[in-house]
């Protein structure tokens, strides 16, 4: 009985310093020790990996090895990265699946490109007179089988793969049963994070939120003005450095001094979480459409404090409605910058999908904004047609940790006479080659939609005129 009641008193003390560092937007160093900790395990079960597929090639025939499966590993990057180096993400565009090109096939925009085989074709039987050549659709049955194997699209909607395991049984591939060792391991990994992780991290998360809606709630009661603003700054970063906590993050924030203050911020989307990884370093005003659930306490709460800008369902299907409410917060110096995620959903932190004009036409100025997860931590995806708000959150409270690097840049200018979507494809290009990401022209609401008719006819009208020698 004394020891469970010491038990609870370690526990408390624990619980009570965590949320004090984290309300006080301090951090002692534990998260990142933490982190470093696991590299080195992650690099000590790929090695083991590593070592038995090298036994296992090495007891057949040179003749027989191909056949036999292959553990894909690579070398963990080195642990200066999680203290925020800026060019140790220039080469994630590996960390993804393997892009297939189809540079052949027509792109949203009607604009086709062709690789230099299809070229060097058309060149060999020019001047012929040919109604109808099979040979020009070899390069669209590759694509279509292609297609069926990997497209650009789909695969940007499911978890990112990767190429060592780190230890977490939604993304092995049996990497446990390989020696007693890994075995250990991945045991002990699995008692940390539900046994010890989980209910600490639900626990502050609990506490995160009730705290959020008492503060906000007494600071929406302050009038309007410079202090209130102050108030609410610091209130929030308090807040979100507590909910920061709750699922470990470790965030690295790059080039602050191009942090915006005021005006339109947009930035790629890969999960709600980023709004909690930028709130914790600024305050920002959010736009979106209502929600209910755990989403709607925050949202709800986030309004009683700060100026936000909520739609109805039906309401922010008014394109005209959006954009006016848009122009009216942006055109008052004294609100925070505003927030857009303008791919209009989550991607798979891999890639930069179509970015909406909307706010592109509002505002002249737009500050870019790059997040890259790391994902050997955990997996910060959050695919909403297959998982609800709760399952996610089961996810991130059951991860290891969840790492992320931020890179604010320059505030970019719409160029005179450049149209709004030209404006949001430059924006877009710059934000993925900052964060590694690739960069695909393709809407990201065909993550929940087919494509469009328009889409298919002009796929449909070009290859019947390559069949018919046009």
């Amino acid at each position: 009985m004394g020891l469970l009641l010491l038990f609870c008193y370690f526990f408390l003390a624990l619980l009570g310093f965590l949320v004090v560092i984290a309300g006080i937007n301090k951090s002692v160093g534990v998260r990142r020790a933490y982190v470093l900790l696991l590299l080195r395990i992650f690099e000590y079960g790929r090695q083991a990996a590593a070592d038995v597929n090298e036994k296992r090639r090495g007891s057949i025939d040179d003749t027989d090895s191909e056949c036999n499966p292959k553990i894909e590993v690579s070398q963990v990057q080195n642990e200066d990265s999680i203290d925020g180096d800026v060019e140790h993400l220039e080469d994630a565009k590996t960390n993804g699946n393997v892009l297939i090109s189809r540079d052949e096939i027509l792109l949203p925009d009607g604009d086709r490109k062709r690789n230099s085989k299809s070229e060097s074709l058309s060149d060999a039987i020019e001047g012929e007179d040919i109604n109808f050549n099979l040979a020009k659709c070899l390069d669209y049955i590759k694509a279509g089988i292609e297609a069926i194997i990997e497209d650009e699209v789909t695969s940007r909607f499911e978890a990112e793969e990767l190429k060592s395991w780190n230890l977490l049984t939604r993304t092995n591939r049996q990497y446990e049963f390989i020696t007693w060792k890994l075995t250990f391991m991945w045991m002990a990994g699995f008692i940390i994070r539900y046994l010890v992780l989980m209910p600490l991290r639900v626990l502050i998360c609990f506490i995160g939120v009730i705290w959020l809606t008492i503060c906000t709630a007494i600071v929406g009661t302050f009038p309007m003005g410079h202090v209130k603003q102050k108030l609410v700054e610091a209130v929030l970063a308090h807040c979100f450095g507590v909910l920061a906590s709750s699922i470990s993050a470790v965030v690295s924030y790059h080039n602050v001094e191009n942090r915006p203050a005021s005006g339109i911020c947009v930035a790629n989307h890969t999960s709600p979480i980023d709004v909690l990884v930028l709130m914790c370093d600024s305050m920002y005003s959010l736009i979106g459409q209502r929600h209910g659930g755990f989403l709607g306490i925050l949202q709800r709460a986030l309004a009683r404090a700060s100026p936000h800008i909520w739609f109805e369902r039906a309401e922010a299907k008014d394109r005209h409605a959006v954009s006016e409410r848009l122009r009216q917060h942006i055109s008052d110096p004294k609100n925070p910058p505003i927030l857009i995620f303008p791919e209009g959903t989550c991607i798979n932190n891999t890639s930069v999908m179509q970015f909406k004009k909307g706010s592109f036409e509002v505002g002249s100025v737009i500050y870019p904004v790059a997040i890259k997860y790391d994902p050997r931590f955990g997996d910060a995806f959050w695919n909403s047609s297959k998982y609800s708000m709760l399952q996610y959150l089961y996810c991130m409270m059951t991860s290891w940790a969840i790492v992320c690097d931020v890179w604010y840049l320059p505030p970019m200018y719409r160029e005179e006479g450049e149209s709004a979507i030209d404006f949001a494809n430059r924006v877009k290009a710059v934000i993925a080659k900052k964060g590694g990401l690739v960069d695909l022209v393709w809407d990201g609401q065909l993550k929940r939609m087919k494509a469009k008719k328009e889409w298919k006819e002009k796929q449909q009208e070009e290859f019947t005129k390559r069949l018919k020698g046009e």
